[in-house]
């Protein structure tokens, strides 16, 4: 069943919010290999992935998570026999990729531990539970005995050439690599292999598989170093935008969707040691929240954009809105943490 088709609207739109489609489908597809039993999961892209599965049981949805998906790879996350019946699926990318982490949810909302492996029979209220909420998306598992779920991202990757774009994303990831992300291992990424193997005094031997792993720990790592992270620490979603000065002229871009808890990489390259500029809304039951002290004008666009400059937004189709100073950065790296007291009261 190709929830591509039937949700296709949806997640078109989605795209531009980072959020990535996906596909689930039988245990009868060709181009998938067949289910062990119980619930596979298979990465067709190019990012680690990290997924947490939903199921009914009892008089709740008990959740858990996370089941590592490396690029190219299928996982049991459920052991079978299945309940026939409608499941639930949310995936994150690894925190090692640059520009944020990618979602694959949907509009139903659960209870996650971010931090690490978990198990819970999901709360009304998340935050109680020192949890956090994401948003799921349903899966109808039609078989007891097995079913395979597929992500996909808008590069059409069938497995293998998803494993070979994620060895090429994290080659890059680790600045080892710069060219083309496209899934085909041609000269230049194997000689960028090499030259990490080397380099990390790796043996010509070793496997994909931990290949994939040594270099989402380097690029991990690298991440921390330098760079602009914004970081959600309220109990609500907040969408984010960032501008700063660009050469001789102005950028700014968005939008990273910060769950409860969660942080995106918004700039992966060292900092000037300059202000940058911040845009932040936050989703209520009340209405919408945006940050206090807010006065710099910068163009933003409804969907995902990049925009040089920031003047006569509205002449280029754009919108103008007051984004907010930082501190200077400080050794090219410089962490934005949001807070419930940052935000006005509601506009509804």
């Amino acid at each position: 069943m190709s929830f591509r088709r039937v949700f296709g609207g949806l997640f078109a739109g989605a795209a531009l919010a980072v959020a990535l489609p996906g596909v689930a489908v039988g245990q009868g597809d060709a181009d998938l290999p067949a289910s062990p039993g119980g619930w596979q999961l298979c990465n067709q892209t190019s990012y680690v992935i990290e997924a947490a599965t939903g199921r009914f049981e009892g008089q709740g949805v008990t959740v858990e998570g996370w089941t590592r998906l490396r690029p190219g790879a299928c996982e049991v996350a459920l052991d079978g026999p299945l309940e026939p019946g409608v499941h639930y699926l949310f995936g994150r990318s690894s925190s090692a990729h640059r520009g944020g982490r990618k979602v694959w949810g949907g509009d139903n909302a659960y209870c996650v531990d971010t931090t690490g492996s978990f198990s819970v029979e999901s709360p009304s209220q998340c935050a109680l539970m020192g949890l956090s909420s994401r948003k799921f998306r349903p899966i109808l598992i039609e078989e007891a005995g097995a079913w395979t779920t597929s992500f996909t991202e808008l590069e059409d990757y069938d497995l293998e050439t998803a494993a070979a774009a994620g060895v090429q994303r994290l080659l890059n990831e680790a600045d080892v690599y710069e060219g083309r992300i496209d899934g085909y291992i041609g000269r230049n990424t194997r000689g960028a292999i090499r030259t990490f193997l080397n380099e990390t005094e790796l043996s010509a031997e070793t496997s994909d598989a931990e290949l994939v792993d040594v270099l989402e720990q380097i690029a991990r790592e690298k991440g921390r170093e330098v760079g602009l992270t914004l970081c959600n620490r309220t109990h609500e979603r907040i969408w984010a935008a960032i501008a700063r000065r660009k050469g001789e002229g102005w950028e700014s871009r968005g939008w990273w969707q910060l769950e409860s808890g969660g942080c995106a990489r918004a700039i992966d390259d060292a900092l000037l040691n300059a202000p940058h500029f911040v845009f932040a809304e936050m989703e209520t039951d009340d209405g919408t929240r945006r940050l206090k002290g807010a006065s710099d004008l910068f163009c933003v666009s409804r969907g995902r954009f990049a925009i040089t400059g920031r003047e006569d937004c509205e002449a280029s189709a754009y919108r103008t809105v007051e984004f907010k100073g930082t501190v200077p950065a400080a050794d090219g790296k410089l962490t934005y943490e949001l807070f419930e007291r940052d935000f006005d009261e509601a506009e509804s």
